[in-house]
């Protein structure tokens, strides 16, 4: 159990074949268009996070929000290596238990490749 859990959250990682700086600004950019509003971080430390709004969830009376972390390091070719991991927060039923919510990886590993797409995008000169 406990492994298939690490499994699950573990980060999704890709290697691009620019420098750290500029897969940054992508990484920002990228996340913008996905509709993240940065948290914290900064280029020099390697680290991007942010969180969407908060919207309405599936059933009437929840609500649920994504965060995103995002890591960057130096690649064995030269290049950055990125390490992204998002998670879904959901909180039941507001209105009886206001507060409380429960955190869990992202299920949808294609959103993964939607934002590496746009920060492959970021980074293209064309774009």
């Amino acid at each position: 159990m406990r492994e298939k859990f690490a499994e699950r959250s573990a980060p999704t990682t890709k290697t691009l074949s620019a420098p750290q700086r500029q897969v940054y600004d992508a990484v920002r950019v990228a996340a913008g268009q996905l509709g993240y509003r940065f948290v914290r971080g900064g280029a020099a430390q390697g680290e991007y996070e942010g969180v969407t709004g908060v919207r309405a969830g599936e059933t009437m009376g929840t609500a649920r929000q994504r965060s995103m972390k995002v890591s960057l390091g130096r690649a064995l070719d030269g290049g950055t290596e990125v390490a992204v991991r998002i998670t879904e927060i959901i909180e039941a039923d507001s209105s009886n238990r206001a507060g409380v919510a429960t955190e869990s990886p992202l299920r949808d590993p294609a959103y993964y490749e939607v934002f590496f797409r746009q920060v492959e995008r970021a980074l293209s000169p064309d774009s």
